[in-house]
């Protein structure tokens, strides 16, 4: 298929990306620039006075090559006049006048131009920072199920990609804008002269902008199509070059394995990125030579009537540098127009990240919100809940039934992947049930604001965030608008026990913990559990949960956090997941999961009385310290 068809098809056909998906239409691509109106919006919500100032400079400055342009026409004219009169009558100051307002207009352009460019800068700082700061709170609203989709992922990833590379299509638009009042300028002066040459120029300058149109979109759906991959590469790249994993890299020997994947990656984007920019080259050659022709004709026929006489030498420079300066102009405004749409279409990535919607939220205007019970009185109450994960075709948890009374502490036990982490995240209604309902106080979670919620629980998981942050913020953590209050944040480390590690770290609480920031120190896996542990106590919520929360302490130090544990969560409710028995017998009762579904529930004593898989798992583990 040559060129021509393929670049005159896509108006109403869409060809393959690179995914297999279909590819942009230009009909498609207008449609992207209704983008614009929502990011230009943005853009004036960010700094009013500096969009305006930048607004206004562009617009002074749009005018002034039409100025120097005529201005240099009037000094030439000049310089001709005189030559033509007796050497005695010949009088400089006029055209030293000239001169003089052409080098100050010169002067003015340059300054406008700094002037643009600095507000250009300050205003995409300015908007990457608000729109960073937007999305991240956005990214807070929405589902942690939704976390857990590639195809959502996607989506974040394009969204965080477009923060930074938008404040490039701000100053593109701009300069269209810019560009359009300076041709239009122009524009007057050619049509006066001979209207043909407008023509003239929109033949040699519209193939070159079809021509870059075309790969503009081949560039967008290669990219797009590309954004899986590309998060593997990056992946990859940390993988293999992160204090993160370069124990078990080195130790597994798994550097040629990783380089060999991100080699096999990395080369196809880059052999179809190839044929793309050669072919973009080559034919970007032919259209340039095109646009050449074009000008110099024109030139040849500007030069033919001052030939003539019908034009002075003066009016041959303005027309000659008119024709030339919209030819540049043009080109711009096309290529340029092109890469505007190019960016609508990644912007229609960006905003389709902020369409996407919670399904967990606060129930809706006009619906009753139910207060939170302070304190709880009756407790949790699961009914028949079954929950699924996105695109699973297992369910994780199913027909569970049981109440988890308020001031109880209550185990569950479980084989790896029974469901007790989804269990406690239901619970702390990170996710809904899938089927069923779960009561607070014998009302529907769903009734209460899910904010209000979260505030009265304090979730340590098994995989803790290790924040790369100051001792004293990440114990914060827990309740971090109490990020000031050091008493508390030195209680809270007190009774986890945190406190000692803290008083070995050269700086104590404003010591910066972790390897990725300058100055900071690692700690050991039962070190940040005890600093994890803190959080919980700094919350101070009605409701405690702990997942495997001792798993990387040493028998001692679980003991002592433990024998805390009883005592600080007097008159609190508990949920603790743990797999060794001697932590689990600690509690009032202990609920057994297997395969996601109720097995038994009772005290360890009336548990191990029934026999059951309770009292099996027990035995095993107690035979293992035999």
């Amino acid at each position: 298929m040559s060129f021509w068809t393929t670049l005159f098809e896509r108006v109403s056909a869409k060809r393959p990306r690179p995914d297999g998906k279909p590819a942009v239409s230009v009909r498609e691509r207008f449609s992207a620039l209704r983008n614009l109106p929502e990011f230009l919006r943005l853009i004036w919500q960010t700094s009013p006075g500096l969009t305006l100032g930048n607004v206004a400079l562009r617009l002074l400055r749009a005018m002034l090559p039409v100025a120097m342009l005529y201005v240099g026409q009037l000094i030439l004219d000049s310089v001709v006049g005189l030559g033509r009169q007796p050497a005695a009558a010949r009088v400089l100051t006029p055209v030293l006048e000239l001169v003089a307002l052409e080098f100050g207009l010169a002067i003015l352009s340059d300054a406008l131009g700094r002037g643009v460019a600095l507000l250009d800068s300050l205003l995409g700082d300015l908007f990457a920072n608000q729109t960073s700061i937007r999305l991240m709170q956005h990214a807070a609203e929405l589902d942690l199920d939704q976390f857990e989709d590639s195809t959502f992922y996607d989506k974040l990833e394009r969204a965080r990609r477009q923060t930074l590379s938008r404040t490039v299509l701000m100053a593109q638009v701009l300069s269209q804008a810019q560009d359009f009042i300076t041709m239009a300028f122009l524009a007057v002066g050619l049509a006066a002269f001979n209207p043909w040459l407008l023509l003239l120029l929109l033949v040699a300058v519209v193939p070159a902008f079809l021509g870059e149109s075309h790969f503009n979109e081949r560039s967008y759906s290669l990219v797009h199509g590309w954004t899986p991959e590309r998060r593997e590469l990056d992946y990859l790249r940390q993988t293999g070059a992160s204090d993160e994993t370069a124990k078990e890299v080195k130790i597994f020997g798994l550097s040629d394995f990783l380089i060999d994947r991100f080699r096999l990656l990395s080369d196809q984007f880059y052999q179809q990125n190839r044929s793309l920019v050669i072919r973009r080259a080559g034919w970007g050659t032919f259209f340039a030579a095109v646009g050449a022709a074009g000008y110099y004709a024109a030139y040849v026929y500007i030069i033919s009537q001052a030939v003539r006489g019908q034009i002075s030498i003066g009016q041959l420079t303005f027309l000659a540098g008119s024709f030339a300066r919209m030819r540049g102009l043009l080109e711009g405004i096309l290529s340029r127009f092109s890469s505007v749409a190019d960016g609508a279409l990644y912007l229609q990535d960006f905003f389709d990240f902020f369409h996407l919607q919670p399904r967990i939220r606060r129930p809706e205007v006009g619906q009753a919100v139910r207060p939170f019970p302070r304190p709880i009185r009756e407790g949790f109450t699961f009914d028949n809940v079954g929950f699924k994960y996105r695109n699973a075709q297992k369910w994780a948890l199913r027909n569970l039934s049981f109440h988890l009374r308020a001031g109880e502490k209550l185990a569950l036990v479980g084989e790896n992947g029974a469901g007790k982490t989804t269990l406690v995240k239901l619970l702390a209604r990170l996710y809904d049930p899938t089927e069923g309902r779960i009561l607070l106080d014998g009302h529907d979670l769903r009734e209460y604001d899910p904010a209000e919620l979260r505030q009265e629980i304090g979730v340590i998981f098994q995989d803790f965030v290790r924040f790369q942050l100051p001792a004293g913020q990440n114990l914060a953590v827990g309740r971090i608008e109490e990020k000031n209050n050091q008493p508390r944040i030195e209680q809270a480390a007190q009774q986890s026990l945190a406190d000692s590690v803290i008083a070995k770290l050269p700086q104590g609480y404003e010591q910066m913990i972790g390897r990725r920031f300058n100055g900071g120190v690692d700690l050991s896996g039962g070190e940040w559990q005890k600093i994890a542990l803190g959080r919980a106590y700094m919350r101070d919520a009605q409701l405690l949960i702990l997942d495997e929360p001792t798993a990387a302490l040493d028998a001692r130090a679980e003991y002592e956090v433990f024998q805390r544990f009883k005592d600080l969560t007097q008159g609190k409710t508990a949920v603790l997941i743990s797999h060794r028995f001697s932590t689990v017998r600690m509690a009032d009762r202990i609920l057994v999961i297997e395969h996601g579904q109720f097995v038994e529930l009772g005290s360890h004593e009336e548990l191990l009385a029934r026999g059951g898989r309770y009292a099996e798992l027990f035995r095993l583990q107690a035979a293992g310290y035999q």
